[in-house]
């Protein structure tokens, strides 16, 4: 062998065949522009398929550079696991019902591009082309009958009628609940249809009517919207610094306690009481005669509109409170009449009101100087402030600070009522019985209280009350008479033979 041979014999790379290298370039080329786009464009050359694993790396891993594609691969990963939970929430709600209640609503409509749900889940499907919901019945043709022959069936056939009746529960009210009875092939009967009818007409009347009531009335220990906003505006315009709540509900008013503000006219009790009149006028009704015959809101007072008599009512007794307050019988203070809405001052401390006189626990020393003061004002309310209190008992009388205080005026009359003197009689019945069951010695009957407070004297006969009662009744019509010819009362004296005659006109 020759030996030159061997040395000039280059040795084998175990990698393989070496790259032959690249040709030197001068510094000049480096620099040239053309250079630099060609070397640009070889980098923008996509991978070739010589490169093992090109294809597979690109399918598997998206381009992330962009900060916008990967908020949105992140968050269709989020709408994804939402979705998931939201079919589990719904699996779990309807359980095992016949009645289900989708969640579609609720659930994000991103494509999912990998989605895991089977086609046979019907979960999301558009509830319009539900494949499983129950189709209507058919109709009946105009001539009444379907088939030929045996198969003939008319519009009366028992199960056609039943599942047209269950198809028609769907045209009811939407708060009705009807389930799902065309899933079930539900059959109603015509009898049931009609009195399921029948039942949602009703109700819906009746809630349209609590509606309504609720709207425009003032129920126990609630007021209505319009009432609500005369109260916040006397919040906001100063009159009164809050409303703390209901301290008592009557007959024709709910009573709130409040805090008292400040006004330019006169100063405001720290403690107050909202009087607020019911305007619901059923409570009204048997109440026209206490305000239709006097005389101060006669010409005002109007059959046809009773909701005015709501304020009238408010008004006649401020107006009664104002006498009494001038003749200094205790009584609670006005202190702003708005609407049907009369505020007075709180007989009471610290929040507590005064109890009434049938729950005050009372001495019999108590007792008995509460008969005088209750005496004592009946005179002064018929002869002084020329009123008859018309509903007064121990319902209607609080005792506080060793004193008896008279509220609830609003049915007072004068004594030129037509029933005047029978509303008095009733409360000296009231009076004089409550008295006598507390063991004051002292009270008088009814007829002798009457006399005396009246000053008329009337005697008493054998048949005592209905006599006593018919004398009063007569004499009420007597004055009735003399008010229309006279225009004014004139109290009559009991004369030596017995009759209660009216005193003889100036005039005759």
């Amino acid at each position: 062998m020759d030996p030159t041979s061997v040395t000039a014999e280059t040795p084998k790379n175990p990698w393989g065949s070496a790259s032959s290298s690249a040709p030197a370039c001068s510094l000049v080329d480096v620099m040239s522009e053309q250079l630099a786009k060609q070397l640009d464009e070889e980098n923008r050359v996509l991978p070739s398929l010589a490169e093992p694993g090109a294809d597979l790396l690109s399918d598997e891993l998206p381009d992330t550079t962009s900060d916008l594609m990967l908020a949105q691969m992140l968050q269709m990963q989020f709408d994804r696991e939402f979705d998931d939970q939201l079919r589990r929430e719904e699996k779990k709600f309807n359980g095992d019902s016949k009645v289900s209640i989708s969640f579609e609503n609720y659930r994000m409509v991103h494509p999912y591009e990998d989605s895991d749900s089977s086609e046979d889940e019907v979960d999301w499907q558009d509830t319009r082309h539900d494949p499983y919901r129950a189709d209507k019945p058919q109709t009946t043709p105009r001539r009444g009958f379907t088939g030929k022959g045996k198969n003939i069936t008319t519009k009366h056939d028992e199960e056609t009628c039943g599942r047209k009746n269950t198809a028609r529960m769907d045209n009811f009210a939407p708060e009705v609940h009807v389930g799902d009875g065309l899933g079930m092939d539900l059959k109603l009967s015509n009898q049931v249809f009609n009195s399921l009818k029948q039942h949602c007409y009703s109700e819906q009347r009746r809630s349209a009517k609590l509606h309504e009531k609720k709207e425009h009335s003032t129920a126990e220990q609630a007021v209505d919207p319009r009432t609500r906003l005369l109260m916040y505006k006397m919040v906001n315009s100063g009159v009164l610094e809050n409303i703390n709540g209901c301290i008592s509900t009557g007959k024709e008013s709910v009573v709130f306690h409040a805090d008292g503000g400040s006004l330019e006219e006169q100063p405001i009790p720290d403690e107050v009481v909202l009087k607020v009149f019911k305007t619901t006028l059923n409570e009204f009704r048997n109440r026209d005669r206490y305000i239709k015959d006097d005389y101060r809101f006669k010409d005002r007072f109007s059959k046809l509109n009773p909701r005015k008599i709501i304020r009238l009512w408010a008004e006649k007794e401020m107006h009664n409170l104002s006498r009494m307050k001038k003749a200094e019988i205790p009584c609670p203070e006005v202190v702003l009449l708005k609407k049907h809405i009369l505020v007075m001052s709180f007989i009471g401390k610290d929040h507590v009101p005064a109890p009434k006189l049938k729950d005050a626990m009372l001495s019999s020393e108590d007792i008995r100087n509460a008969y005088y003061q209750v005496l004592h004002m009946m005179q002064q309310l018929y002869q002084e402030c020329n009123l008859v209190h018309a509903d007064l008992s121990e319902y209607n009388m609080l005792w506080h600070e060793g004193k008896v205080w008279l509220i609830d005026v609003s049915q007072s009359v004068e004594p030129t009522h037509p029933h005047g003197l029978e509303f008095l009689f009733r409360d000296c019945r009231n009076v004089s019985t409550f008295f006598q069951k507390r063991g004051v010695t002292e009270a008088m009957n009814v007829y002798d209280l009457f006399n005396t407070v009246t000053g008329l004297n009337v005697p008493v006969g054998a048949e005592e009350e209905a006599e006593f009662v018919a004398q009063i009744v007569a004499l009420e019509k007597r004055n009735e008479d003399h008010v229309q010819k006279r225009g004014k009362k004139t109290f009559p004296i009991a004369s030596e033979d017995g009759d209660p005659p009216l005193q003889p006109d100036s005039d005759d």
